[in-house]
């Protein structure tokens, strides 16, 4: 583990705050075709969340973020392009500043326009967002065609996505068949990851790489190219009309459960407390 990872992690639990305020920037954003033709004065505050305990320690730079290169890498993203929304600006903007800089845990971005055109007395209008990296621990199985590829393939897609990290990868594991119809054995895995994606938009990154393994929903529990699944995200329980979090049927699971467990035995289940060590002996 390098030192960014252990600052990264350790920021989880302890997150030290830089502040940025009222960066003032020349740049062409708006609806209107004169904001963008003419541009406007944007003013740009931000909070930078990590772990400051090693760059106190040393007194070396390497060890924190330079907020300096940070404010010039803002004012040339928001110089260098140009969006209608506010939203856009800041959604895009925390996305770029997250990527760029490995050691931030969070960020705090707050886009303020003075300007705008409202046509009544007021002193600013601005938008605030709030984005951080999450953890997830996603299962991934196939049992037809070559297997071993599709689970690779699915890995390296994973990795190419701008806004996902792939941080562990465990064994593949040969299991029976879940759910009752025959078929082949499945080649199941385990992965974790880091993403700045929600849980509804990493399940449609997921399910485009199944099509695009070619995984066909014709038969429930039946044979597939590609399984992906989410198992956990952050310590969240979640449910939507697509999707449930922690994955609602795991802890009957033993191909889930015995490659996750290689990988984070002590992930805590958020709804029963459980580790993922304790749910897999309990099928033994």
């Amino acid at each position: 583990m390098t030192g960014k990872e252990e600052q990264k992690m350790y920021s989880e639990w302890a997150q030290d705050e830089i502040h940025i305020d009222g960066l003032e920037i020349f740049a062409h954003h708006g609806v209107y075709p004169e904001e963008t033709r003419d541009g406007q004065t944007f003013y740009v505050n931000g909070i930078l969340y990590l772990d400051t305990h090693g760059a106190g320690k040393s007194d070396v730079l390497g060890n924190t973020v330079d907020y300096g290169e940070v404010c010039h890498f803002i004012n040339s993203w928001m110089r260098e392009n140009t969006c209608l929304l506010l939203e856009a600006v800041a959604w895009k903007l925390s996305a770029a500043i997250l990527l760029r800089y490995q050691m931030l845990a969070a960020l705090d971005l707050e886009i303020v326009k003075p300007s705008a055109p409202i046509g009544l007395p007021f002193e600013a209008v601005s938008l605030k967002v709030h984005r951080r990296w999450h953890k997830a621990y996603l299962g991934i199985g196939s049992n037809i065609g070559d297997r071993r590829k599709y689970l690779s393939d699915a890995v390296a897609a994973l990795g190419a996505h701008p806004e996902i990290e792939v941080k562990q990868v465990s064994e593949y594991i040969v299991t029976e068949p879940y759910g009752g119809v025959e078929q082949e054995d499945f080649l199941n895995g385990a992965l974790e990851i880091e993403t700045l994606l929600g849980p509804e938009e990493l399940l449609e990154v997921l399910h485009e790489i199944e099509q695009g393994a070619g995984r066909e929903r014709i038969i429930h529990w039946g044979p597939r190219t590609l399984d992906l699944d989410i198992l956990f995200y952050d310590r969240i329980c979640y449910e939507s009309e697509d999707l449930v979090i922690p994955h609602p049927d795991l802890e009957n699971r033993l191909f889930v459960l015995k490659p996750l467990s290689t990988i984070a035995p002590y992930w805590r289940h958020p709804a029963t407390g459980r580790t993922v060590r304790e749910l897999l002996h309990s099928l033994h």
